[in-house]
């Protein structure tokens, strides 16, 4: 199977294709995989060297120490691309991995050619979050997304299912939070996508990163909310989107 040892974690990747490389960052609750499964076959066949990791503390991806935020796994995924050898990578984030993609950006702008978001606003924003804790989805007898989360996540939780969801609540409500000084080194080429239903990444929140981020190019996905690359949303033009912007800039 396909995993990277890098120190303390076991890092579980899906790598397609040869070419010039694109990081996929997914976003809570979901893995490499699931978050860009709209992605996997035309990003491929358009010749980009995709991969798919599951971040620590989520999927397959193994480690003894449950706890983590975005901060530390943007540092995690540096360590990916450099046991894979890759000085410099495309970075596509979506939700919390646009979070982790804007970490990576602030903090190591030389790894990192390009970088599209879709569906985060670049601020902390805690709405809904407590509707998401272990005690919560309980009382409401949610049992169905229990069993989703023990499933998709039984490797990196290692059945403690309760601290993994505390720990999406404590990171939802934390990141991204980046200094006005970091905003400013992210000066790579950059698109801004988001659906124009998403309260999350508002039209108005892209804008506020780009006053930091003039380079970056803003798009509003009409009649989409928070997944607009999804295959019931409008994949095949976003997907057309961000490989015109990839092309050009990757």
């Amino acid at each position: 199977m396909p995993y990277q040892e890098i120190g303390d974690l076991s890092v579980y990747y899906e790598e397609f294709g040869a070419g010039k490389p694109v990081l996929f960052l997914h976003s809570a609750y979901s893995r490499g995989l699931l978050a860009f499964c709209g992605q996997i076959q035309p990003f491929y066949s358009a010749g980009w060297r995709c991969l798919y990791p599951d971040f620590r503390g989520h999927g397959r991806t193994r480690c003894r120490d449950l706890t983590w935020d975005s901060e530390r796994i943007a540092e995690d995924m540096i360590l990916l691309l450099d046991r894979l050898n890759i000085e410099k990578a495309n970075l596509i984030g979506y939700s919390t991995g646009g979070g982790v993609a804007y970490y990576m950006a602030a903090r190591h702008p030389e790894r990192v050619q390009s970088l599209i978001s879709i569906g985060n606003g670049g601020v902390a924003d805690a709405a809904g979050a407590e509707d998401f804790t272990p005690e919560a989805l309980a009382s409401r007898k949610e049992t169905d997304f229990i069993e989703k989360v023990k499933s998709l996540h039984a490797d990196a939780h290692q059945g403690d299912w309760e601290t993994y969801l505390l720990q999406e609540v404590r990171d939802w409500c934390a990141h991204p939070l980046l200094t006005q000084e970091e905003w400013s080194r992210l000066v790579m080429p950059m698109l801004l996508i988001a659906g124009e239903k998403d309260e999350y990444a508002s039209a108005q929140r892209l804008e506020q990163i780009r006053k930091s981020c003039p380079q970056a190019e803003v798009w509003i996905v009409k009649d989409c909310g928070h997944q607009p690359h999804f295959p019931q949303e409008r994949v095949r033009e976003v997907n057309e989107r961000m490989l015109q912007f990839l092309a050009a800039n990757g």
